[in-house]
């Protein structure tokens, strides 16, 4: 950046600084998002408050959940709203200065808020940031230095540094294409101006649409690798699930739908009609994969048909 970034003093006594609230979600996980919130009690940041949402886990888990930590509140939600109904419904009760979604399965560094704080107060400009995030059991690999732009063709983008030992090559803040959904900061403003997430993604693409509205409305997204969070990354959804399946299938065409130009929707309706789809089904077939197969054709069936399909709803 060619800006000069302010130079604070962050200490435990400072009171003049903007307040962050930390919002992250919960779904049948207690004992992760203990862990996190656990992290988060040594921050040196201390004007922060902590939102927990609960994605109508059932009594049984809500009961394990610790929130009783300092600056800790609970929003017990009745039915599972997904990734960004869930965090809107903290975004609503939260009155920071500055928004932070992040992710229940991550574990952060207690100086893990000042660069990024320090990054959007240097720059109007900037409408989100998204650390350095590194794998929590591997935690010389980076699982994220930002990202490539989408591809209008396969609406596919790669996270930069993804799998590389950290050895200082992704270690320069710059302007990157999307923000990270696992851990991103948004101002209060930004938020205010272009609205919150929409909320019928469910699970997955919903930041990357969040983020398009972003640069739409003349911001820019930034990575801050000064600023690192470590991610446990796929408990509440396993890798290789039916239902992530879904939802990366669903959302991928939805954002197509909603963000892309007249051409580059065309040329991404056609590749995914005779290349991708062909593609997909004939991979799974021959891996006698069928519950994903049934999940790949829901996906493609709920954007022509716009059906709600029950069985992948978990409300």
């Amino acid at each position: 950046m060619q800006k000069k970034h302010l130079s604070y003093q962050f200490t435990e006594k400072m009171t003049n600084t903007p307040l962050v609230s930390i919002i992250t979600i919960n779904y049948k996980q207690a004992e992760v998002t203990n862990q996190l919130l656990e992290s988060l009690q040594k921050l040196h940041w201390q004007n922060i408050e902590i939102i927990v949402v609960d994605n109508a886990s059932g009594e049984e888990d809500l009961n394990k959940l610790d929130t009783r930590w300092n600056k800790v509140s609970l929003i017990k939600s009745k039915s599972n709203l997904g990734f960004a109904g869930g965090n809107n419904l903290g975004i609503k009760q939260a009155k920071g200065d500055y928004i932070l979604l992040l992710n229940n399965d991550t574990e952060v560094p207690p100086l893990f808020l000042e660069q990024m704080v320090e990054l959007l107060e240097s720059d109007p400009t900037i409408g989100a940031v998204s650390p350095k995030i590194k794998f929590f059991y591997d935690q010389q690999r980076i699982q994220y230095a930002g990202f490539t732009a989408m591809n209008p063709f396969t609406l596919r983008m790669n996270a930069i540094g993804s799998k590389q030992i950290d050895n200082g090559d992704y270690d320069e803040v710059k302007e990157t294409h999307y923000a990270h959904g696992c851990s991103m900061m948004v101002p209060r403003k930004v938020i205010e101006k272009v609205g919150m997430m929409a909320e019928d993604y469910f699970l997955y693409y919903e930041e990357h649409d969040w983020c398009t509205k972003i640069k739409k409305a003349g911001y820019k997204i930034f990575y801050q690798p000064k600023s690192v969070v470590l991610h446990k990354e796929s408990i509440s959804v396993s890798k290789n699930s039916p239902m992530k399946t879904y939802y990366l299938n669903r959302n991928r065409i939805l954002y197509m739908r909603r963000n892309l130009s007249w051409f580059n929707k065309l040329c991404s309706t056609l590749f995914l009609c005779f290349i991708s789809i062909p593609k997909n089904i004939i991979a799974y077939l021959s891996r006698s994969e069928y519950d994903h197969l049934k999940a790949y054709s829901d996906a493609i069936l709920w954007n022509l048909l716009g059906k709600k399909n029950q069985k992948w709803e978990r409300k």
